[in-house]
């Protein structure tokens, strides 16, 4: 048996709202879904495809699962995640291989930019 990562599914109240976000952060487009949720990508693609998907209560708390999300610049990876209706945690890291920061999406999951040196 072979057994392949194929996507991520993201709990969202707002599911138009932050598939918007990460469909325009991603450069990915948005493929046929089941009603009231959203799918960027689709099952054959060689990326994982992200899967938001309908509840009623909001994100509470840390998940203890994020995505990381590779950047040429960082500066620029923050500039654009705030005008797309993101947020800073003003949590950074600077390593040697290169820097992290640690951003949330419209609905405050959290998830990574990391510009690799």
């Amino acid at each position: 048996m072979t057994n392949r990562w194929v996507g991520v599914t993201v709990d969202c109240v707002d599911v138009e709202r932050v598939a918007e976000f990460w469909s325009a952060l991603l450069d990915r487009p948005q493929d046929r879904s089941r009603p009231g949720w959203v799918y960027l990508g689709h099952a054959g693609d060689p990326q994982p495809r992200l899967v938001f998907q309908p509840v009623t209560e909001p994100n509470h708390g840390k998940v203890r699962l994020h995505l990381d999300v590779a950047v040429d610049d960082i500066a620029e990876g923050v500039a654009q995640v705030l005008a797309l209706g993101g947020r800073s945690t003003g949590e950074r890291h600077d390593y040697v291989e290169g820097v992290v920061v640690v951003m949330a999406d419209p609905e405050q999951h959290g998830f990574c930019l990391v510009e690799y040196f």
